[in-house]
């Protein structure tokens, strides 16, 4: 039986409460040992080790493969290279808009008729409205968390493609 469940840009697998979950497949497409990230007091072990290695654009699965698709792609457009928040969280390409617009077309290519899609964005550097624009369709409904409500937890799910692509 195949995993019902992808996380598309797992890192580290942070807001999962179980990590090993058997019926997740999780991807990503980076490889990083445990290393520690950061420096000195700000210093933190990190690693990802995906199930699959594979970019958020390119994901190796056939279409309507899985019933939920989690994506929490970069949101940083500007991180020094080496710098916890780069290592940790990744950095998106200078043609972000499409980075993201193709990365959400993606997840939905994947994702089962009447499935889920769950997006999570941190409004550090983009807004939701800019990346809401990148994809072209309005999220079912969403929520703000975190102690400045900066990290934004949106729903979509998978219609006819006529009427996702229309954004319906």
């Amino acid at each position: 039986m195949s995993k019902p469940i992808i996380d598309v840009c797992c890192g580290g697998r942070m807001f999962w409460f179980d990590k090993k979950n058997p019926k997740v497949e999780f991807c990503d497409k980076r490889v990083v040992s445990k290393m520690m990230v950061g420096k000195g007091r700000n210093a933190r072990a990190f690693e990802c080790k995906p199930d699959t290695v594979a970019d958020f654009k390119h994901i190796p699965f056939e279409d309507e493969s899985f019933h939920l698709v989690v994506m929490d792609p970069p949101h940083l457009i500007q991180a020094g290279e080496k710098s916890y928040m780069a290592q940790k969280y990744g950095i998106l390409a200078k043609d972000w808009k499409t980075e993201i617009h193709d990365g959400f077309w993606e997840c939905m290519r994947i994702l089962k008729l009447n499935g889920i899609l769950i997006f999570k964005w941190n409004e550090s550097q983009i807004t939701v409205g800019e990346i809401k624009k990148a994809i072209g369709v309005e999220p079912l409904f969403g929520h703000r968390s975190g102690k400045i409500s900066k990290t934004h937890w949106l729903c979509f799910m998978k219609f006819e493609v006529r009427e996702a692509q229309e954004g319906k």
